[in-house]
């Protein structure tokens, strides 16, 4: 019998068969000496597990098949992701499939196992504690520095107080001032009407005792003093001081009291365990060195007006005639409306909701074009309307003026009912100029309101309250011509753009000129921006629309 097969002899290496085991490979199932280790791990083919012989199973701790009862999985199919034992391999369901060892993918997932742990302990973990430790960290500064503008408020709140109660008393001060004079000078008016009276009865006292004593000498020698008391002595007359209340105007006094800046909350996000990035709503896109002329529409006008964009490849025109078009950018005639009353609109728009808008200058309307239906919704008396664009809220602003010519406005629509009048700067002097002109109008993305006013050759922004923010005369540098502006509109940057005899301004949301746009354009008039920044330009003589890319 060979020595190895004795229980009672010592057990051998597997490998050299020489020298006693001290170790066992649980992937290979076979025993090792310390000098056949190393050689046995040398193969790289396998990811063996060898471990001291007496810490060894003597049955390796396979799971049972769930198919097989009686069978112990020793395989892992890696088509499959599932553990097999032989007889599952035998029946021919994984023929073709990758084998491997069970104690072998045991293996490999217990050290994935334990690169996961250490991950999670050594680097995710600390990182979460480290967030809920900034947010506590920062919810304490929360209640500081809310606390600190709210501190702040009520200072300048005290401040206006103080402000305040020291104009009602100088105010007060005056007005005691002014009554105290006036009751001087009424005390001695009735000083100078007491002295006379007393004079009077005296005179009436000795009248009396003449005619009684009836004495001739005293008759004789009586003059009279009556004509130097027909003359009455002057009477004061004095005009009550008024007190005019100025009308508060509450958007005025917020920002005389302060503004508060919006709260803005950016959700952060990124890559595993990578810094993150604030996510902006608004994607900045920047101008182009050389803006790129991509699309020519032929409308067939003999003079163009306006153009208002319905999509990035649809753009409703208004022409020298009474019918507005929809046409492609292949110059393709998609739908044609002639106004209600016959008359030529004088501009029009495109609301939130796809309707179009127009304004008719003969009879003083604002008309709606819903499902080729035409609705009167706004009809002026005195004022004449005439550009027209669509807010954000989905408002209607106009631009007009009165029948005599005399004066101009801006005014807000919800609907058919008027909700703000915008007309005079702080001081009362006109924002806009008067006589026959027609002023386009564009609301930006700041709410800002921007009137091309071509009579003052200006630019007139005011903000959402009304209140005059600038005016922008062209760009210093050009002396060669005066500046014209005709159609104006906004883009996605709250850039503003208007047309100027053949090219078109770019300005930023505070009036600053950033660049032209040329383009070869021929007396660019009415102008629209798309969803897509794109913008469309109505030329004016050539009667045809141009669509430029510009960021």
């Amino acid at each position: 019998m060979h020595p190895r097969r004795s229980a009672q002899e010592v057990l051998l290496c597997n490998l050299c068969e020489t020298v006693p085991l001290q170790s066992r490979c649980g992937v290979c199932n076979i025993n090792l000496c310390v000098n056949c280790v190393g050689k046995h791990l040398s193969d790289s083919s396998k990811q063996h597990h060898v471990m001291p012989y007496l810490q060894r199973k003597s049955t390796p701790n396979y799971p049972k098949c769930p198919k097989h009862a009686n069978e112990h999985c020793k395989h892992h199919c890696e088509d499959c992701d599932i553990s097999v034992c032989i007889t599952c391999v035998s029946s021919g369901k994984h023929k073709g499939h990758k084998l491997s060892e069970f104690l072998e993918k045991l293996n490999s997932k217990t050290q994935s196992l334990q690169k996961d742990l250490e991950e999670l302990e050594t680097r995710i973990y600390p990182r979460y504690e480290e967030m809920a430790s900034d947010v506590q960290t920062e919810k304490v500064e929360i209640e500081t520095n809310y606390g600190k503008l709210t501190t702040t408020a009520e200072q300048e709140g005290d401040i206006l107080h103080r402000e305040i109660s020291t104009i009602v008393n100088q105010r007060k001060s005056a007005i005691q001032e002014m009554k105290n004079k006036h009751l001087s000078t009424l005390n001695k008016n009735t000083e100078q009407i007491t002295q006379k009276m007393a004079e009077l009865k005296q005179i009436m006292s000795d009248l009396k005792s003449i005619l009684k004593a009836n004495d001739v000498s005293l008759t004789s020698t009586y003059k009279s003093r009556n004509s130097e008391f027909r003359t009455l002595p002057p009477k004061v007359r004095a005009t009550l001081p008024s007190f005019t209340p100025q009308k508060i105007n509450k958007d005025q006094l917020n920002e005389m009291f302060g503004s508060l800046s919006p709260l803005s909350i950016n959700t952060e996000h990124g890559d595993t365990m990578k810094s993150a990035e604030a996510v902006s709503s608004t994607p900045v896109k920047p101008l182009l060195d050389e803006p790129r002329l991509t699309a020519t529409i032929d409308t067939g006008y003999d003079y163009l007006y306006s153009v208002s964009c319905l999509s990035e490849d649809q753009v409703w025109t208004r022409g020298d005639n009474n019918t507005m078009k929809l046409l492609n950018l292949q110059s393709k005639l998609l739908t044609s409306i002639q106004t209600k009353s016959g008359n030529e609109p004088l501009d029009i728009a495109v609301t939130r909701d796809g309707d179009l808008v127009y304004t008719d200058y003969c009879n003083n309307t604002v008309n709606l074009i819903k499902n080729k239906k035409i609705q009167t919704v706004i009809t002026l008396q005195g004022w004449i309307p005439r550009c027209i664009c669509c807010t954000a809220g989905n408002d209607l602003l106009v631009t007009m003026d009165s029948d005599d010519r005399e004066q101009y406005k801006v005014v807000s629509y919800s609907g058919c009912a008027e909700k703000q009048s915008i007309q005079f700067d702080d001081k009362g002097r006109p924002l806009y100029s008067s006589g026959y002109n027609t002023k386009y109008i564009s609301e930006n993305r700041n709410l800002d309101i921007c009137v091309a006013d071509c009579r003052a050759r200006a630019v007139v922004v005011v903000n959402q309250s009304g209140k005059l923010r600038f005016r922008y005369t062209g760009h210093p540098s050009n002396t060669e011509q005066s500046f014209s502006p005709a159609g104006i509109t906004t883009d996605s940057q709250s850039h503003i753009l208007t047309a100027d005899n053949h090219r078109i301004h770019i300005l930023d949301q505070d009036g600053q000129f950033l660049r032209y746009i040329h383009c070869g354009l021929d007396y660019p008039w009415g102008l629209c921006v798309d969803i897509g920044d794109n913008l469309f330009v109505a030329e004016w003589v050539t009667a045809k629309v141009k669509k430029i890319q510009y960021l």
